[in-house]
């Protein structure tokens, strides 16, 4: 039995979901929803809030604020409500309604911005968002996510251990891309274990995260419109790009079978099964983070309007019945050097 007196003291660390009977390659799933929070972003937030407040940053006055498109949102609302701080989190249009209405029913004063910077697209606009508070009132307190070393730590110290914990005999590991908090910390974690591990990382198209051409991402979690300030290329074995249609129809197929994930979710199944097929693995050990469940995308990923209109009519047709297209998820290898220096142009 546990009992907890705060919310975010719990979370569920060993529930795995073995997607072999949907896809046709075994893959576990690490899912990270089951917590008050919802998502993986929980053990980021958590630890980023503890850092602060260990080294005086935050303290009972102060207004902590952050940029999010969602999770972390929901997660540093909870944790807020718990400590008693008054949390702004800055967002935009593509923030799910549910989530917003989340953050908001947890007490959070939650700002949506509605322009976009020329270079930075919405990320950019909501960064100078957040600096322009900052700057008018010195209580603010930017935990700043992308820049934030608690951010991978928290991962390092908690999901890393976890899944070697339950695979010793690991092979490889897929890790969604956003800030790369998680896969830099699970990449940090397995570099010096007792065997080789192959990090994967999955990203979604129009991402630049790894470089490459900005392209339009309607769906929020993953991938960034610039170079993640956390990301160090010589832990990435391999990335993997994801098209937003291939996301939707890992998120149904899924859905067909009773298990409702999150779009940060499929993202990672559709990468990973992509990745698998590529490579023939039928005797590897894989096992893929899934950050989120769906709840939150019901208005969007499993709204048969909102995916028509954007995606066509083929998408919500073939859902039941599509596997990731290994086509267009498209492995890239990194090369194992010393890092390029993170641009960090848009950031404090």
């Amino acid at each position: 039995m546990s009992v907890i007196s705060v919310p975010q003291a719990f979370n569920e660390e060993e529930l795995y979901v073995d997607v072999e009977s949907i896809f046709g390659h075994s893959l576990l799933l690490k899912c990270e929803g089951f917590n008050f929070a919802g998502s993986i972003k929980l053990k980021a937030a958590a630890e980023m809030v503890a850092s602060a407040e260990r080294d005086g940053t935050l303290t009972a006055d102060s207004i902590l604020v952050e940029s999010s498109s969602g999770n972390l949102g929901v997660a540093l609302s909870m944790i807020a409500a718990s400590k008693g701080y008054h949390f702004v989190c800055v967002t935009d249009s593509r923030c799910n309604l549910t989530t917003r209405l989340m953050m908001e029913a947890l007490g959070s004063e939650v700002h949506v911005v509605v322009g976009q910077e020329t270079n930075g697209g919405f990320l950019g606009a909501r960064l100078d968002h957040v600096r322009q508070m900052c700057a008018t009132d010195d209580r603010c307190v930017w935990l700043s996510q992308y820049t934030n070393q608690a951010n991978w730590k928290a991962h390092y110290r908690t999901t890393a251990p976890e899944i070697a914990h339950s695979f010793p005999d690991l092979d490889v590991l897929f890790v969604g891309a956003g800030t790369t908090g998680t896969l830099m910390g699970c990449a940090r974690y397995f570099r010096s274990w007792h065997r080789p591990v192959r990090i994967v990382a999955v990203d979604s198209a129009g991402s630049v995260a790894f470089g490459g051409t900005p392209g339009r991402r309607m769906i929020p979690g993953l991938g960034m419109s610039m170079r993640p300030p956390l990301l160090d290329e010589s832990y990435v074995d391999e990335v993997v790009r994801v098209e937003e249609a291939d996301t939707i129809r890992a998120c149904r197929r899924l859905a067909r079978q009773g298990f409702l994930f999150g779009g940060s979710t499929g993202t990672v199944v559709s990468g990973a099964i992509g990745w698998l097929t590529g490579h023939g693995a039928k005797a590897l050990t894989a096992v893929a983070v899934a950050p989120d469940l769906g709840e939150r995308y019901l208005d969007t990923i499993y709204q048969d309007n909102w995916v028509q209109d954007l995606y066509g009519a083929d998408i919500v047709d073939d859902a039941p019945f599509a596997l990731a297209n290994s086509a267009t998820c498209r492995p890239e290898p990194m090369k194992r050097t010393a890092s390029t220096p993170s641009d960090e142009r848009l950031l404090p």
